[in-house]
């Protein structure tokens, strides 16, 4: 045994001697096995300073429920569209069918998985792009590009038009079976060409293919509605809204944007993403004909000027992060101040990496998606504190709701959506410049799934 390579008996006494010596080890060993790191950690007089009252807030109604899928994204997205229905038509509160784009979210991604495949036939199938695509080809999680890409092409229904069932609320076995499936047409797809088949037969192989994966998802979501009646109330009980509509009829009636206006913008300050650039992450998508996602990678401040002009017009925004750091999820608060780990083990373990590091060395990548819904501003018009509606349901945090110190804001937000109009001429000029393209793994490529 070569002592400088491995760990000897020397080491594991002198390690066992350094703790024991040390008072606050042994505190903090006697709390955190009974309590756990987090609550030892928790900062009370932080955890005081995250209040609810706002300068800037932007009304919604009562909150909605992920439950145990992966659809933070989806519910991020029709919260800011049901904000404006019910702006539009006076309620109390509204809410639309969740159920409804993941159906074709996980069939657009069948799709894309499938068309992926059929591009990499001569890619060796344990060489590291295949084994990245066969990973989670219908994970839960997306983007905001690819939700507007689904509602382009499908729309969206109120949710008593397709109510939740028990594949949707719990999509754990759903996607399961569903990545084995489609496991196995790639492997006959590959082989089927491996013999020599040409490519109209693979063609008419994955046509059947997606006739099947259209049944397993009809099996257990139900199959959406092409029209439903609608009759909705204002908070005075008066009619607001009656008559027969399609799913595009009724988003262009009710919502009434244009969702081409909405653009990604995110902040990644590693060396091989220079601010001002738009950016693409290669096979990353949903929809085929709708094309990859894009962002523009700006700097924080700018993200937070942004996010700060459209709330001001009581507009509320989606945005990622990494949700899971510094974060006392019962209470539902974020804040860096809030939970002192460092302080706990007595060397950095949270201060181990700044943002960028963390980017890097695979520590963070955008986990979640919410909505922003206020924010706090000091004299100098600095943000200080962001009101944060989460799709965790009323039980959680403060009625549903989450509260971001701006300390929390600087480490761990990393995406925004904004109408493009908040732009400056030469950001929209960049944006819509050719994009660099990122590797399927970067972690600007990762997509909000958190349960």
């Amino acid at each position: 045994m070569d002592p400088m390579k491995s760990i000897t008996s020397d080491d594991l006494a002198s390690a066992r001697d350094q703790f024991k010596t040390s008072r606050a080890n042994m505190v903090a060993k006697h709390a955190v096995t009974a309590q756990g790191i987090r609550a030892v950690a928790r900062v009370s007089e932080a955890v005081a300073a995250n209040t609810m009252t706002f300068d800037i807030e932007v009304k919604q109604g009562e909150r909605c429920n992920q439950e145990r899928s992966g659809r933070c994204w989806m519910f991020a997205s029709l919260n800011t569209f049901r904000s404006r229905i019910i702006k539009r038509y006076n309620l109390k509160t509204f809410e639309l069918s969740q159920a409804y784009p993941l159906f074709f979210d996980k069939l657009e991604k069948a799709n894309w998985f499938l068309e992926n495949v059929l591009d990499t036939l001569d890619e060796d199938v344990t060489g590291r792009l295949m084994m990245f695509l066969l990973t989670d080809p219908v994970a839960d999680g997306g983007q905001w590009d690819m939700f507007r890409s689904l509602v382009k092409k499908y729309g969206v229904v109120p949710k008593e038009a397709m109510p939740e069932t028990a594949c949707s609320r719990n999509t754990a076995d759903l996607d399961r079976y569903l990545t084995r499936y489609l496991r196995g047409a790639a492997r006959r797809l590959r082989e089927t060409a491996e013999s020599g088949a040409g490519e109209e037969d693979l063609r008419d192989m994955k046509k059947e293919m997606m006739g099947e994966v259209h049944s397993m998802l009809t099996t257990c979501l139900g199959e959406p509605p092409t029209s439903f009646e609608v009759r909705m109330r204002d908070k005075d009980d008066k009619i607001a809204l009656i008559g027969t509509f399609t799913p595009t009829e009724f988003f262009d009636t009710c919502v009434g944007m244009n969702v081409d206006d909405y653009v990604s913008v995110i902040s990644a300050n590693t060396p091989d993403k220079p601010f001002g650039r738009s950016f693409t992450v290669s096979r990353l998508g949903n929809v085929v004909e709708d094309g990859q996602v894009r962002y523009l990678n700006l700097p924080l401040d700018r993200l937070r000027e942004l996010a700060v002009a459209q709330l001001r017009d009581n507009l509320p925004v989606w945005f990622g992060c990494d949700v899971a750091q510094s974060y006392l999820r019962d209470e539902g608060i974020m804040d860096t101040a809030a939970l002192d780990v460092d302080g706990l083990f007595g060397f950095p373990v949270e201060g181990a990496l700044n943002r960028a590091e963390r980017l890097m060395y695979g520590e963070s990548a955008m986990t979640h998606a919410m909505v922003l819904q206020g924010v706090n501003l000091d004299d100098k018009s600095h943000t200080t504190l962001w009101k944060v509606e989460n799709s965790w349901g009323k039980d959680h945090g403060r009625d549903g709701y989450d509260t971001i110190t701006d300390a929390w804001f600087e480490q761990y937000v990393y995406q925004i959506v904004i109408d493009r109009a908040y732009l400056t001429d030469e950001e929209r000029a960049a944006y819509d410049a050719k994009p660099i393209e990122l590797a399927p793994w970067d972690p600007m490529g990762a997509l909000a799934r958190t349960r």
